[in-house]
């Protein structure tokens, strides 16, 4: 065992909102009293915070990306991780070494362990999340980052994340997420993620499904005295094609920010990435306004992230697979955007489709969207991590007069997916969860 699983297993005894989500265990007062037991590595590094519902890893890469191409050594907080715990802390494009993950767990455990729990604000126990948010600022403190740039785990006001003092923030596209947690509403959740705009920092936004969600940035913004920029508002002529002999996007967008068009080529690929090209192209220029147009066409092409309509054409044991499509799109509008990529890109090709979800996602209208494309459903549970509601997940397959086969042993089902369309020459997408992405690929992999 060496030493990030020690500290996995370390992390284990702490409460963990990604297996059990619970209400009322977001607050901020934990993680600034524990960042001034280790002298604040928060404030380390100048850094960049990006919140929303979904493309913030994606854009936390991209801008990652483009920061280490101009010259900087940057650290990258994300999650969830897909097979490595380290995705989690990482620099853009590698993991740091090993001594350098090594030294702040040496540096970590004994002080949190000798901490006296009434000693603790309110007495309230410290969560697993807060745990791994520390070993990020420790981390990149250690490794001696020029910058920083933090994704948000969930929500924004009351993330742990938000204890960091950024020089710019990024807001995504809003969607109904996690609503027993954020709101009812788009506006509730958008007021939550607008939490991480901060006094007279700018805050660039991606554009947004409705006009009253771009209401509540603008009325923070201004409340905050932030200069705020609205994607939409400010890049035009944005274009993109599919390269599927090089498994990239070729993409081509415009702004006055700019002295002439951005084009460059994306390894993650459909019409969303574009999207959030442009979220961190902007958001680069902001930070560096002589930044060369260049950089950030470089930094733009080699960022890339693991389950983000990954294509394998080699398979390990399954060589007659024509190609495996892994995406972690887990809601209704994400998954629509996959299907419109596959369909882009595979045409009338045969796919097949391996899906599972965690219970509170909206099983009823993704169902309706999968309808009329596959030749299989495979439906199973998202492994051990996140619960899963068959029951419902059946209903409304039935509702939408599906046609599937369904079975909760997630390894089973898995390879039997892998093995009849390798059999029949037909392509696989497996999405739904980031968690079903990984047993996937740990089983292919032998992870």
């Amino acid at each position: 065992m060496n030493a990030v699983e020690y500290f996995q297993d370390w992390l284990d005894d702490y409460l963990n909102f990604e297996k059990n989500p619970k209400k009322d265990i977001f607050w901020l007062d934990t993680i600034d009293y524990l960042c001034k037991r280790f002298e604040n590595p928060q404030d380390y590094a100048p850094c960049v915070h990006i919140a929303g519902s979904k493309g913030k890893g994606s854009v936390s890469r991209m801008i990652a990306c483009i920061l280490e191409e101009a010259g900087n050594k940057v650290g990258v907080f994300s999650s969830p991780h897909i097979t490595d715990f380290r995705e989690r802390i990482t620099l853009p494009t590698a993991f740091f070494d090993e001594e350098t993950y090594e030294a702040a767990i040496r540096e970590m455990i004994p002080n949190i362990e000798s901490i006296i729990p009434t000693s603790l604000p309110a007495e309230r126990p410290i969560t697993w999340f807060e745990l791994v948010t520390l070993y990020s600022f420790l981390v990149f403190r250690k490794a001696e980052v020029d910058w920083s740039v933090f994704e948000v785990g969930l929500g924004g006001r009351l993330d742990s994340t938000n204890v960091i003092r950024p020089k710019l923030c990024c807001i995504t596209p809003i969607e109904l997420e996690h609503t027993e947690f954020l709101g009812d509403t788009i506006e509730k959740i958008a007021a939550e993620k607008a939490g991480i705009i901060k006094n007279c920092t700018p805050v660039v936004v991606a554009r947004q499904s409705k006009e009253s969600v771009k209401k509540v940035f603008e009325e923070k913004a201004f409340t905050r005295h932030a200069p705020i920029y609205f994607v939409d508002d400010v890049t035009k002529n944005l274009s993109h094609s599919f390269d599927l002999k090089n498994k990239v996007m070729n993409i081509s967008f415009e702004s006055e920010i700019f002295n002439r068009p951005i084009k460059t080529s994306l390894k993650m690929l459909g019409k969303m990435q574009l999207e959030n090209a442009a979220l961190a192209a902007i958001a680069a220029r902001k930070l560096f306004p002589n930044l060369d147009e260049e950089i950030i066409e470089r930094g733009l092409a080699k960022a890339k992230l693991p389950a983000r309509f990954e294509i394998l054409t080699e398979v390990p044991g399954y060589e007659q697979l024509p190609a495996l499509i892994l995406d972690g799109a887990h809601t209704l509008n994400s998954i629509t955007l996959t299907l419109d990529t596959l369909n882009k890109l595979y045409g009338e090709e045969k796919v097949s489709l391996l899906f599972a979800c965690a219970a509170d996602k909206d099983v009823k209208d993704i169902a309706k969207v999968l309808k009329g494309r596959f030749e299989h459903i495979y439906v199973t549970k998202p492994g051990e991590v996140k619960q899963a509601d068959l029951a419902g997940l059946e209903n409304a397959f039935q509702d939408a007069k599906l046609s599937y086969e369904l079975n909760p042993d997630y390894p089973a089902m898995i390879k039997k997916a892998l093995k009849e369309c390798s059999e029949c020459g037909e392509i696989l997408l497996v999405t739904g969860s980031f968690y079903l992405v990984a047993e996937v690929d740990k089983m292919i992999f032998k992870k």
